[in-house]
């Protein structure tokens, strides 16, 4: 296995899809490496990209204080991560290729962080990770075991900007969040 610097050596000089050729930054990850939970989306958008960081524009904004009601802080106690790693043209989803292209690098962020809970932020992430089929709307919150680690998936901070009708039953998935953490990491 690989250590840190090497993986995001690795990751940052990828050309591995066309993605590369108008990105800014590498959106690598950013957290504890040694965090008990670790989140993961489906790709930077305009700011992620300008500043090389995942979750920081108003999404990211909106992630942060999802985090803080559950007791969670991406300096402090989790990690988060995408899994493309550079800006699809317009903020679209990433094509199966791109994910290809990058999901080495999540399974080896993964594989170093070893976290005993993944939470999924959006379908594409769900999809990825969880299931192929997975349906957010009916899903979401719903925790399985997979290889050893205790995942579950919510709506993209982005979804709840655009439609806050989601965002009480958001609030009750975090909740499940908080509970899983006290019942696995304590």
């Amino acid at each position: 296995m690989t250590d840190w610097q090497e993986l995001e050596r690795r990751c940052k000089s990828c050309t591995r899809c066309g993605l590369c050729e108008n990105r800014h930054n590498v959106v690598f990850g950013v957290g504890d490496p040694n965090a008990d939970i670790m989140f993961v989306g489906e790709g930077p958008g305009e700011q992620e990209d300008l500043q090389g960081k995942p979750f920081v524009g108003r999404a990211g904004q909106l992630l942060d204080d999802m985090l803080s009601i559950i007791d969670l802080d991406r300096k402090k106690n989790c990690y988060i991560a995408n899994i493309v790693k550079c800006r699809p043209p317009q903020n679209r989803d990433p094509l199966e290729v791109e994910q290809d292209a990058c999901i080495g690098y999540l399974h080896d962020q993964i594989a170093l962080v070893q976290p005993k809970i993944l939470v999924c932020l959006g379908r594409i992430a769900a999809m990825r990770l969880i299931r192929d089929d997975y349906r957010i709307t009916r899903e979401h919150g719903q925790w399985i075991e997979k290889d050893g680690i205790w995942m579950s998936a919510i709506y993209h901070p982005s979804a709840l900007l655009r439609d806050v009708t989601k965002r009480p039953e958001t609030f009750e998935d975090l909740l499940s969040i908080r509970e899983k953490l006290k019942e696995i990491c304590n």
